[in-house]
Order: C-alpha cells, then sequence, then structure tokens
C-alpha cells in the first residue's frame, strides 16, 4: 500500500513529485489488450447474468400479478375466452369473482401473515472484530455491494436467528424508498443479519418463490409507503403496514401450481446471482496477478475455463 508524505499542517496528499517516482510495469501492448479482453470478457458475463436476472424477475412478477392481482384466468373464464394455460391449470380457477372482487372461494390476507419476518440485530461497534471466526454483518450496503473491504466483521452471537446463509430472502425495511427499500436473494456465504433488513422465512404458508414474487411485485408500494414517512431523506416499512396491506390468496391447489411454475425461474435466478459472485471475484482476483506479471495470460485463461 501506498503511504502518503505530509504536505500542510492538517491532512496528507499526494504530490507530483512522489507521482514522478513511480515505478509501474511495462507490459507490453498486445499483453495489455489480451488482458483487457479476458478481463471484459468476465464483466459481459455479469452483465448478461444480470439482465437475464432482470428478465426472470419480470416474468416472475407478471405470473404473480395474473394469478394474483388481476385474477387473469377468472377474468377470462368469464368472458368466454379461450384458456391460456394448460387445461389442468386452467379448470383450478373459478369462473366467477364474488362480491369483493376476487375469484370465488379465494381471500385476502395480511402481507405480514405469509411468512416470519426476523428483524436483523443491532450489533454495534463494540461487537466488531477481526477474530478468526468472525462472519461478516450484512446491512443495506452489503445486500448492493457483497461483502467488500468496508465490511464490518463479528464473532459475537446475538442469537442463531440472526445467522443468514445462501438463498436466504431479505427485505431491507428503512432508508431511502428509492434504493434501500427492496428485496435481495443472499448468495454471499454464512453471516449475522444487522437490524433494519428482515429475513423473511417461511412459515409454512408460502413458498420461499412465491414470496420472492410477491414482494417484488411489491416494491412500488412498499417505496410509497415508506416515502410518505420519510424524514431526514429517510423512509420505513413497518410490521404494521404490512399488516394493514391486503394480499389475495387461493386454494393450496392454486399455490401448489404457481409454485411448480415460478420454482424453476428462481432457481435460475439464484444460479445466476451465484455465478456473477464467482466471476466478479475471479476478476477481481487476476487483474493485479496480471498486472504485476505474477500471472501470465495463459494461465488465466486456463484458470477461468475451470471456474467457469
Amino acid at each position: 500500500m501506498l503511504g502518503l508524505a505530509a504536505s500542510g499542517a492538517t491532512r496528507n496528499a499526494l504530490t507530483k513529485a512522489m507521482i514522478e517516482k513511480f515505478n509501474i510495469p511495462a507490459i507490453p501492448l498486445s499483453e495489455q489488450r489480451a488482458i483487457a479482453a479476458t478481463l471484459g470478457a468476465l464483466d459481459d458475463k455479469i452483465a448478461l447474468n444480470r439482465r437475464m436476472n432482470v428478465t426472470l424477475e419480470a416474468m416472475a412478477r407478471a405470473l404473480f400479478r395474473d394469478w394474483f392481482v388481476d385474477f387473469g384466468p377468472t377474468r377470462a373464464r368469464m368472458a368466454g375466452e379461450a384458456p391460456y394455460l394448460s387445461p389442468n391449470l386452467w379448470s383450478l380457477f373459478p369462473d366467477r369473482l364474488d362480491d369483493e372482487g376476487k375469484p370465488e372461494g379465494w381471500a385476502f390476507e395480511a402481507v405480514l401473515d405469509q411468512a416470519e419476518w426476523i428483524n436483523g440485530a443491532a450489533y454495534k461497534n463494540m461487537h466488531f472484530s477481526e477474530a478468526p471466526d468472525a462472519l461478516p454483518v450484512i446491512k443495506i450496503a452489503e445486500l448492493k455491494n457483497g461483502v467488500t473491504g468496508k465490511t464490518a466483521w463479528t464473532a459475537t452471537d446475538l442469537g442463531s436467528r440472526y445467522l443468514i446463509n445462501d438463498r436466504e430472502l431479505l427485505f431491507s425495511w428503512s432508508g431511502n424508498p428509492d434504493t434501500s427499500i427492496g428485496t435481495f436473494l443472499w448468495s454471499g456465504g454464512k453471516a449475522w443479519l444487522n437490524q433494519h433488513i428482515f429475513a423473511v422465512r417461511e412459515s409454512g404458508n408460502r413458498s420461499k418463490p412465491f414470496l420472492h414474487a410477491m414482494l417484488k411485485y411489491l416494491k412500488p408500494d412498499f417505496a410509497e409507503l415508506a416515502r410518505n414517512k420519510q424524514t431526514t431523506g429517510l423512509g420505513h416499512v413497518t410490521k404494521a403496514d404490512m399488516q394493514r396491506m391486503l394480499i389475495c390468496t387461493a386454494p393450496d391447489s392454486v399455490h401448489h401450481e404457481f409454485d411448480k411454475l415460478i420454482n424453476p425461474l428462481f432457481e435460475r435466478a439464484f444460479l445466476l446471482q451465484t455465478e456473477s459472485r464467482t466471476l466478479a471475484q475471479a476478476r477481481d482476483l487476476l487483474l493485479p496477478r496480471l498486472m504485476s506479471g505474477e500471472l501470465r495470460i495463459a494461465q488465466a485463461a486456463r484458470a477461468l475455463e475451470e471456474v467457469l
């Protein structure tokens, strides 16, 4: 790491004279281009994975909306329209709406009742350490960027319910309504969950893929709730809000078929997210070794083949 000499009475600075003394490796232009092409391919694959995940989430939201919000199959049956689902699925939907505007036999239920919502622990500076058994503390920054050099770590166990691992469904309920309120599928390994984030866990009512699609669909409503309570740039969504927010639920047979359709989308999205995290780690590991000459481009290519 570069040490900065003092320049002035109150701060350190990087001076022109110091820059002129820097030594950088003289990498042939052909090697530079090969390095850029190799690492650029990783960036392209990560970007492709993200676009594919956006598409998968949009498909899940659209299916959730058609079945549980717009009641598309029931409305189509009422209008005598041609079925757009397989016969076994089509027959599961009622052919009329009740006085509340929902399919007959279905029910309105609170969002809160669909899962168990575990708020993260209140980790403080005194809990942070670099002990050998320390795990990262997951705050909103980690939900967006993963574990980085700025992430705090702790070996303090404030309760096993705050321990998370891959495939944990997390809901950030506090912060900027437009950038922080949202749903995340964790793929960063074992960690401790900090406050202001709910671990959304199955309670026996709904599957994790259903909960994921539901929360993604409801994001605009959550953001608006938070915006209406915004103070100093921050807003929040509470359990009381989710108790008042209703969704329509169907008989178990409908939910079972919905899960069969949406689970492959959910699993594919998680695998793409995990792959992107692995590729980003490989890129960040390879770059300094390639630039220093410690690793040649042919070796890097073989290493990437193993990763992929």
